[in-house]
């Protein structure tokens, strides 16, 4: 069974973008356009992994990223921030302070994305057995 990512970015067009990337090799994807609509999606949908943009009106990633590990049923899942803030400090505030499980930088190919996604996704399941 193809692994289930969710996509969040309040840019429809990274949206669509990343969504084609990963549709088209073989991932099963399911988006959202807001904060508030990732957290419900992530609870109602429990993704294989969650590919969070930071920088959203209301509710950004960081809260997004907080929330979905401090809630037990979305805890597990591994999130990959997919960002514009390409400095050193946001990158180490995101694996080393918020420990996501990656950090992918705007503008980004198709071969990276493949690449983080696939690679998440096998530690994941490695740290699972």
């Amino acid at each position: 069974m193809a692994a289930k990512v969710l996509i969040v970015d309040d840019d429809r067009e990274m949206v669509e973008l990343i969504q084609l990337f990963l549709d088209n090799a073989g991932y099963q994807t399911v988006t959202a356009v807001s904060g508030e609509a990732a957290l419900d999606i992530a609870s109602r949908e429990l993704p294989d992994l969650i590919l969070l943009d930071i920088m959203m009106p209301k509710i950004d990633g960081w809260e997004v990223f907080r929330s979905i590990r401090n809630d037990p049923q979305t805890r597990d899942i591994p999130v990959a921030f997919i960002t514009a803030r390409t400095q050193n400090i946001d990158k180490m505030i995101g694996l080393t302070v918020m420990k996501a499980d990656g950090y992918i930088t705007k503008p980004f190919g198709k071969k990276e994305l493949l690449e983080e996604v696939e690679r998440i996704l096998r530690s994941h399941e490695a740290g699972k057995g």
